[in-house]
């Protein structure tokens, strides 16, 4: 859904970019459904179930989190050529 509103904020994004990669309503409604059968489910739980849930997904999201990008390789720009009436 972030990504979504995120989409449409976009100004330079052409329409047809912007509905191709953005989820459907029906996918939203799925997700949103399933976020709720979780909810539901969790408050089921004993509380020392639902803790311990709770903690892994903080550890989980946190290294998500922290994971080291590797990055864009540099190119470097070309060396000035230093005798321009040269011809190649």
């Amino acid at each position: 859904m972030r990504n979504r509103e995120r989409l449409i904020a976009m100004v330079d994004a052409d329409e047809w970019a912007k509905a191709e990669a953005m989820s459907s309503d029906e996918e939203i409604r799925r997700a949103r459904q399933l976020i709720a059968r979780v909810r539901e489910k969790m408050g089921e739980l004993p509380a020392e179930d639902k803790q311990q849930i709770l903690d892994t997904v903080t550890v989980v999201r946190r290294h998500r989190n922290s994971t080291v990008g590797l990055g864009t390789p540099r190119v470097r720009s070309p060396r000035p050529d230093l005798q321009p009436e040269r011809i190649a």
